[in-house]
């Protein structure tokens, strides 16, 4: 019995020897509930919405107070026509449009028939039917008031235009997300683990004194990786245009370039995990587990990042799949420029930037 416990006791000590993998084993329950708990939620809130009012009336008015009112919308902003709706859609600034017919309220008092436009952005399908049903319900909800006014039957029909995807297709949405998430795992894992190798077996020690400089070092191994990233880029792009049918709309060359900027910060996300990680097992551990969880759930790939409580939407934004998915979005689903990726394109610069840099002082001390 006492030789047992011995073993027992010694095993406790080589498992929390190791503190990258006590630290994953106490954390990451703890991380998992965080995550599922607050992000798995599939009700759509506080969505900044447009309005379309010619007629000014009573009833447009109840109508639009109503769905200011609700937990669903904030009316953001007031268009004088129709035509302005593209436009807004396509800067990000909304995510519903509600478009009321001229002389609403007349013609609902005379002929009890009015009608409303719902347009929603159908590069999220799920995202937009939701917003559409809520809308719908709020409008539905105003007829029992404005009842009493009206001396006739009326009905208010509400008619939906879902604006990039009318088809409702569900690849529109998740393919850029997949891309997002096949690139940030299979690039960090790729990365990481082969740094994590070389520790391991002791040739990175002989490979970083050598008179090469370690940026040169470092360079030299991730570049086959980033040819192989973009290779898988290629195939990725080939499955979703051909086998998906989910379209290109938008500028090829700058979807190009998004994703090769993405890729090399995935690789120096790796090359950033290497060097806390002084096995191939924490590697893989910190490249899978670590990243899998946040981009599934955080980066809008599934759920949208308005409805999360304000600490994790500030998590969100620290993760580069979040604007990589963004910039994909608006590329390859609502066709857009250069202009409308910039903000994106600029961060995840900076974060390449910022990844590379910490990663070769972190390379610089150990040689000290």
């Amino acid at each position: 019995m006492r030789q047992f416990l011995s073993f027992v006791r010694k095993e406790f000590r080589h498992i929390f020897r190791d503190r990258w993998t006590t630290i994953i084993i106490i954390l990451l329950p703890v991380v998992m509930l965080i995550l599922f708990g607050y992000a798995l939620n599939t009700e759509v809130r506080n969505t900044d919405i447009a309005v379309c009012d010619p007629s000014h009336d009573r009833a447009t008015e109840r109508i639009i107070e109503e769905l200011d009112r609700s937990q669903y919308f904030n009316v953001a902003l007031r268009l004088a026509n129709p035509d302005g709706i593209d436009a807004v859609f396509r800067e990000g600034k909304i995510g519903l449009a509600v478009v009321f017919s001229d002389h609403f309220y007349d013609n609902l008092a005379h002929t009890g028939e009015a009608q409303i436009a719902l347009v929603a952005d159908g590069t999220d399908p799920n995202t937009a039917i939701a917003r559409v049903n809520y809308a719908t319900g709020i409008i539905n909800s105003c007829r029992t008031d404005l009842a009493g006014s009206v001396t006739m039957p009326y009905s208010i029909t509400a008619t939906t235009r879902l604006l990039y995807n009318p088809e409702m297709k569900s690849a529109y949405n998740f393919v850029p997300g997949v891309m997002g998430m096949i690139l940030m795992l299979v690039c960090a894992m790729m990365s990481s683990v082969s740094i994590a190798r070389e520790k391991e077996s002791g040739t990175m020690e002989l490979l970083l004194v050598s008179p090469m400089r370690p940026i040169l070092i470092i360079l030299s191994k991730l570049i086959p990786y980033l040819a192989l990233s973009c290779l898988i880029l290629a195939t990725i792009l080939a499955l979703a245009v051909f086998m998906l049918g989910v379209p290109i709309a938008g500028s090829f060359f700058w979807l190009s370039m998004t994703s090769v900027l993405f890729i090399i910060v995935a690789l120096a996300l790796g090359l950033l995990i290497s060097t806390v990680a002084e096995t191939q097992l924490v590697a893989l551990l910190l490249s899978v587990m670590g990243l899998m969880l946040p981009v599934m759930l955080l980066s809008g790939m599934m759920f949208p990042i308005d409805n999360m409580p304000v600490f994790l939407q500030v998590i969100a934004n620290v993760l580069p799949a979040k604007w990589y998915i963004s910039a994909i979005r608006k590329l390859m689903i609502q066709g857009l420029g250069f202009r409308a990726i910039a903000g994106e394109l600029a961060v995840l610069s900076l974060m390449a930037v910022a990844l590379v840099a910490v990663s070769l002082k972190k390379f610089k001390v150990r040689l000290e």
